[in-house]
């Protein structure tokens, strides 16, 4: 039997990083997501309605790791866009800070457009048309 859980959606998502410092920098600076808090090895931001928790290296952190969409665990995190000038705009920000991204693009599956660009940690993310 299913176990049909009743939930109203994400409370947060938690993303180890390498460099804390340069997480917070690059989300909150550069993006321009509201920081929330600090805490012990942890910082706290808002995207959206959706609390993102940045945590920085400890020691069971293998030297060197880098995210990879082909390991078990997250492919890529997409945050909802209801606007077609927002995503142009964002695209073209994207570029002009240089941070790596793929360009406007049309996903042919499900009929929308997106840009998707990675953090410093190469975590890999999606401005999806909703």
């Amino acid at each position: 039997m299913a176990i049909q859980m009743k939930t109203s959606g994400v409370h947060h998502i938690s993303l180890r990083v390498s460099d804390l410092k340069r997480a917070k920098k690059f989300y909150c600076d550069i993006l321009g997501f509201k920081h929330l808090m600090d805490a012990d090895n942890l910082t706290l931001f808002l995207a959206g309605g959706t609390a993102f928790g940045l945590r920085g290296p400890t020691a069971e952190m293998p030297k060197g790791d880098k995210f990879s969409p082909h390991r078990v665990g997250v492919d890529h995190i997409a945050l909802a866009c209801t606007d077609a000038s927002e995503l142009k705009r964002v695209t073209a920000a994207l570029a002009a800070a240089g941070i790596e991204n793929t360009g406007a693009k049309r996903d042919e599956t499900l009929g929308k457009d997106y840009v998707a660009f990675k953090d410093p940690d190469r975590i890999a993310w999606e401005f999806y048309m909703a």
